[in-house]
């Protein structure tokens, strides 16, 4: 998959390549990290290669946060919480332990920020403070896979 996402980028115009980065980092388990790796390898700029990944990865994460606020405004209205299932239970307490921050810089390695953002705000959890987390996360591991890639490169034009 990951393959057929850098051929259709790299087929792009390089004046819209970025445009192709943005799609990329939109899509759930692409974000900015792959979207990202796959910027740096076909040759475009590492830094608007990030740029463009976050952007797309940040548009479909506040897509995700508010739809989801939105559903638990509405769900939670005059009601009394229901009891969680099994899964949720184990997610609410890993949120419990570590908090908006944990959650938000750590949950892109088991799921897509979209995913992570609609859960934490889904157990009530603050949407700005959601927001705010989820962008730096989103940064971070597209500035990461980035710095890989790029190193990645460099070792491998030295053999």
């Amino acid at each position: 998959m990951i393959d057929a996402l850098r051929t259709f980028t790299e087929t792009l115009p390089d004046a819209v390549q970025w445009l192709g980065l943005i799609l990329l980092g939109a899509i759930p388990f692409v974000e900015s990290y792959f979207s990202s790796l796959i910027g740096v390898v076909i040759g475009v700029h590492p830094v608007i290669a990030v740029a463009a990944a976050v952007v797309g990865n940040v548009v479909s994460m506040l897509i995700f946060v508010v739809t989801a606020h939105g559903i638990r405004t509405a769900a939670t209205k005059n009601r009394e919480q229901k009891e969680l299932s099994p899964r949720r239970e184990k997610l609410k307490a890993r949120f419990d332990r570590y908090g908006v921050a944990g959650v938000s810089l750590l949950g892109q390695a088991v799921l897509p920020s979209q995913i992570t953002s609609a859960l934490i705000v889904s157990f009530g959890a603050p949407r700005n403070k959601v927001i705010f987390w989820q962008i730096i996360s989103i940064i971070l591991w597209g500035v990461l896979f980035a710095v890989l890639a790029s190193l990645g490169i460099e070792v491998a034009g030295r053999f």
